[in-house]
C-alpha cells in the first residue's frame, strides 16, 4: 500500500470490534446519531451492528479491504476517534488479519 491513509481501503476495525461508549455521546458536541446505536448497559451504547458475533458497524459503507468510508465520520463516537491504525497493542492488525489483509508497517497512523 503506497501513500495515503490505509483506513480508506480497510475498514476491518469497523467490522471486527464492538464499538461501545457512554450514552452521553449522542448528546455531546459530536452528536452520534441515536438511531445508529443500541443499548448495551444502563449507561453504555454500542454502534448498531457491532454488538453481535460477527460485528459490522451500520455506519460503514463500502467493502472491507477495498474502499470504505464512515457515513457519520464527523459524528463518530470516541472509540472510533481514539482508534489508531497499526496501534501498539495490535488491535488494528488483528482486525486486518480476520479479513485476510496484510499487517501494516510499524509507524502508527491516526484513523
Amino acid at each position: 500500500m503506497s501513500g495515503g491513509n490505509p483506513c480508506l481501503t480497510c475498514g476491518a476495525c469497523c467490522a471486527f470490534f464492538r464499538v461501545s461508549f457512554y450514552w452521553g455521546e449522542i448528546h455531546s458536541t459530536f452528536m452520534v446519531p441515536e438511531e445508529l446505536t443500541e443499548p448495551v448497559g444502563p449507561t453504555r451504547l454500542a454502534m448498531l451492528g457491532t454488538n453481535r458475533a460477527q460485528p459490522h458497524c451500520a455506519a460503514l459503507e463500502g467493502e472491507v479491504g477495498s474502499c470504505v468510508s464512515c457515513r457519520i465520520y464527523p459524528n463518530r463516537p470516541s472509540p472510533c476517534r481514539d482508534f489508531e491504525a497499526n496501534d501498539a497493542d495490535g488491535a488494528c492488525n488483528r482486525a486486518r488479519a480476520a479479513y485476510g489483509l496484510p499487517p501494516l508497517g510499524s509507524a502508527p497512523v491516526a484513523a
